[in-house]
């Protein structure tokens, strides 16, 4: 039987999950012309990807609800930022980007507590 944060953290990845794939849509059909952007979009949407799976497995492990947390903030902080700019080519939230990321491995990291 699964735990609440555990159920929560199911749903946030099936979200996560169907906004990647939507957002992948839009990167193969809607952002044609510059490659900087796309391989940014690219980037943005691999690392989605790769995390909404790690988010599955967080449900798991002893501490879910921190695992879950550090997880999900840095996939909107680091794949959200490089999102902005590969759709904006606004690079002024670039700065934010290497904090998404440690989030990101603290939340593998929080999976081994």
């Amino acid at each position: 039987m699964m735990g609440t944060y555990s159920q929560l953290l199911v749903r946030l990845a099936g979200l996560s999950g169907a906004s990647a794939v939507a957002l992948a849509a839009y990167g193969a059909h809607g952002g044609k012309g510059d490659e900087h952007k796309a391989l940014l979009f690219d980037t943005a949407n691999r690392h989605h990807f790769y995390h909404t799976l790690a988010l599955l497995g967080a449900t798991r492990c002893r501490k879910p609800l921190i695992a879950g947390c550090l997880l999900s903030s840095g996939m909107l902080i680091f794949s959200g930022s490089i999102y902005y700019q590969a759709i904006t080519g606004d690079s002024s939230v670039r700065n934010v980007t290497p904090v998404g990321g440690m989030l990101l491995i603290a939340g593998w990291l929080a999976m081994v507590i």
